[in-house]
């Protein structure tokens, strides 16, 4: 896939595309469960309700996320995005418990399965429409460095694993007549999803509490920095953070103090441009020193 498809495909253009995929995999899944009455089937449509309720919300907060900053929130609103992959790891946490809540009666009371074939031709189509999504979802989440298409991406992904073990669940109790089987893949199905809402709010959390910017992300900026330190110029003090698709730095930069205001202000102007030009959407901060000062942090002081 090339760079201007990967541009005209925004996070908003595939959220909707993602409700509009939604909607046909609970309809798929819905029915494959109604004609076979397939416990593992039912946990599989289960989760395509939360596919649904994520990707609303997910739209939602990538909308808000793209408003520019105003005078409540100077630094804009990318963090929106964290809220929708919390959010959308709380609902995989519910519907993986009502799956449980839901098999655990067909354990010990298994019941026959009807139309195998069918159902399970329904549950494959819907997994190859969910698996063609996040494949394009995780390229395009790279790409605006969005964490709301890449939650929606994994719990997408998360989905075809579902759909792969419910379809080898039910043809196992079709082959071998073992009814409580489809109770057992379901459960197993729960599990495996929890597990997933429990890793996508843990993200979530990480970055509403201003997590460092990717490793990546600060090879880049110190290979920058490198760039323009020699005896007389020297940086100290980098430190990262990121919220949704926009990553910020800030540091300080110590010159000689014989320096004129314009110099050294010609010279940051040309250390951000190039901070900028390394990392899209980068906003960088530089606090201008003489050498011969200091600066302390976390002073004893500070913390009372």
């Amino acid at each position: 896939m090339n760079l201007p498809t990967l541009q005209f495909l925004t996070p908003q253009r595939l959220l909707r595309v993602s409700v509009v995929v939604a909607l046909i995999t609970i309809a798929l899944k819905t029915t494959a469960w109604y004609i076979t009455d397939s416990v593992g089937l039912l946990s599989d449509a289960m989760e395509s309700f939360v596919n649904l309720a994520s990707a609303i919300f997910g739209l939602a907060m990538v909308t808000i996320a793209l408003r520019p900053a105003d005078d409540d929130h100077p630094y804009g609103h990318h963090k929106a995005e964290y809220f929708s992959s919390g959010f959308e790891g709380a609902l995989i946490i519910v519907a993986a418990l009502a799956i449980i809540w839901a098999a655990g009666h067909r354990v010990f009371d298994p019941q026959p399965l009807q139309q195998v074939g069918w159902g399970l031709l329904l549950a494959v189509l819907s997994s190859a429409l969910n698996g063609l999504l996040a494949w394009v979802m995780f390229h395009a989440a790279r790409e605006h460095r969005s964490i709301a298409l890449e939650a929606d991406a994994k719990h997408l992904v998360t989905d075809v694993w579902t759909s792969a073990g419910v379809v080898i669940g039910i043809g196992a109790v079709a082959l071998t007549g073992w009814l409580w089987l489809d109770a057992l893949v379901a459960i197993g199905v729960a599990l495996n999803i929890l597990w997933h809402g429990i890793h996508l709010m843990w993200r979530s959390s990480q970055g509403l509490m201003d997590e460092a910017a990717e490793p990546e992300v600060l090879a880049q900026i110190n290979q920058t920095l490198d760039g323009f330190s020699h005896a007389t110029i020297r940086f100290d003090h980098v430190s990262t953070r990121r919220a949704g698709q926009r990553r910020f730095v800030d540091l300080h930069m110590h010159m000689p103090p014989s320096w004129s205001l314009g110099r050294a202000a010609a010279l940051r102007a040309s250390v951000e441009q190039a901070l900028m030009s390394a990392v899209p959407g980068l906003r960088a901060t530089i606090q201008l020193l003489p050498n011969d000062v200091e600066t302390h942090f976390d002073d004893a002081s500070d913390l009372i």
